[in-house]
């Protein structure tokens, strides 16, 4: 692959960033700390009044405002009905460095470079080899799931369909980002996925579909032994059915995994209904999201991190790998089929596109 350099956050030097949150009326001490992602950039910072923040600059094209705002108001709705994850703070509009529009907002803008600001929350990955655990995450997400409910996004996007796998599938193709020799094999295993795909959203004409999280692995999930688990990062949160939030958090053997999911559905049954007839969907969503993860990676590409971070992209090896999968998704979807186990992935990643 040849990728066209990314200077999205080339003005993202550590003074920019330390002046873009004085401007937004927080003074930091110095201290910065640049945490995982590969989406944003994330860093956490010391406050001169003692607090302990977590700044996210936004990447440039991916999202509108209109967008980004759904999406704290979304995490305020839940902080106001004590669901914990991490809202963001009201911003300093009046400052001169900030171009928001009118009100105090939670999206401040400085020099083409979008970013908010939350609570610092601590906590580890939560242990899902132990039942109550999962159980608990399950309550959790009954709970999210409910606020969910109220109202739809309207401004960010649904993940309800085959739509997201045919764009990534048409964004490869029309790019050459495939080797010539693998493509043909490659489409063809993709045009029969997304087939099944569209045949099996089909089958639910009444599908519920609900404010999610969008992203639910493990990754995005903190642990304490005192409040249990809580969420962080909805810069994925999208429309869809609720077992788009339950299957990433499966994993290891298909026994395995349907102990883990009995375990979720037992928490999140004491606290909503959930239809199961949505588990024949665990599959298909989980093809959906593998063409779609090949196609924002090569789209990041020219992102000096992703080079970095994966190695192994865009080889003959990856390609032809990605060609067996979607075999074996083929054979996953088919309704006779058991609910599997997740695959794991190299690494936890946020992968929505605009």
């Amino acid at each position: 692959m040849n990728p066209t350099p990314d200077d999205s956050f080339a003005s993202l030097t550590p003074d920019f960033m330390l002046d873009a949150l004085d401007a937004a009326g927080l003074r930091c001490d110095g201290r910065m700390l640049q945490l995982n992602s590969y989406e944003n950039r994330v860093l956490q910072v010391h406050l001169d009044d003692g607090r302990i923040a977590v700044a996210k600059f936004y990447r440039p094209g991916r999202w509108t405002d209109a967008q980004i705002l759904e999406e704290h108001a979304f995490a305020l709705e839940l902080a106001q009905a004590e669901v914990p994850v991490a809202p963001p703070w009201t911003l300093d509009s009046q400052s001169a460095a900030l171009m928001l529009s009118g009100n105090p907002s939670t999206l401040a803008h400085m020099q083409g470079q979008r970013f908010a600001v939350a609570a610092r929350q601590g906590g580890r990955a939560p242990e899902l080899e132990d039942a109550e655990v999962l159980s608990w995450i399950g309550r959790l997400l009954a709970r999210l799931h409910t606020i969910g409910a109220r109202q739809a996004f309207t401004e960010r996007v649904s993940w309800a369909s085959a739509a997201p796998a045919i764009a990534a599938r048409d964004w490869l193709l029309d790019h050459d980002i495939l080797p010539p020799e693998i493509r043909g094999p490659w489409d063809e295993e993709a045009r029969r996925c997304i087939d099944a795909i569209t045949r099996a959203f089909d089958e639910f004409p009444d599908l519920s579909l609900l404010r999610l999280h969008g992203d639910c692995h493990p990754g995005n999930i903190l642990w304490t032994p005192d409040r249990g688990p809580h969420f962080v990062d909805l810069d994925d949160a999208v429309n869809g059915p609720a077992v788009q939030d339950l299957w990433m958090l499966l994993s290891g053997d298909p026994l395995t995994a349907q102990q883990q999911l009995s375990a979720v559905l037992k928490g999140y049954e004491m606290v909503a209904e959930f239809d199961r007839r949505e588990l024949r969907l665990i599959e298909p969503l989980r093809t959906v999201r593998m063409i779609h993860h090949s196609a924002w990676l090569a789209k990041r590409w020219g992102d000096p991190a992703f080079p970095q971070a994966f190695p192994w992209f865009g080889t003959p090896n990856y390609w032809n790998d990605q060609v067996s999968k979607l075999r074996e998704q083929l054979e996953a979807m088919q309704p006779q089929a058991a609910i599997s186990s997740a695959p794991p992935d190299e690494e936890p990643y946020e992968f929505w596109d605009a």
